[in-house]
């Protein structure tokens, strides 16, 4: 069985190094999306990367510096919700947003359907 529905796509790009109240910014961002019950959150470690100051950011034997991608698919005002708060919580980054078709596919021994 599969359900089909309009959501948005979120991602948060920033670096590794990036905290928010001595926790890893990407921990902190999770963390928020649980309490705000969006519906999921993923956190991906780039392995290279530049953005607006066009500095190289990779792996380093002494600082965290890769590029790390929080990638988030929830209802519009769900994430309306959710990206003042991952605003307050960033000091450099860049927040995208995109319209995605969201497919959830449910297997034959899923719960879900009974």
């Amino acid at each position: 069985m599969r359900t089909v529905k309009q959501a948005k796509l979120l991602r948060l790009h920033f670096s590794e190094g990036d905290h928010y109240q001595g926790t890893p910014l990407y921990e902190a961002i999770v963390n928020r999306c649980k309490e705000l019950k969006i519906a999921g959150a993923t956190v991906f470690r780039g392995l290279v990367g530049y953005g607006e100051t066009v500095e190289i950011h990779r792996h380093h034997l002494i600082r965290n510096d890769q590029p790390i991608i929080v990638t988030i698919v929830d209802s519009e005002e769900n994430l309306a919700r959710l990206i003042p708060e991952v605003e307050e919580m960033m000091d450099t980054g860049m927040i995208a947003t995109s319209d995605v078709e969201c497919i959830r596919v449910l297997g034959p021994s899923t719960p879900e359907q009974s």
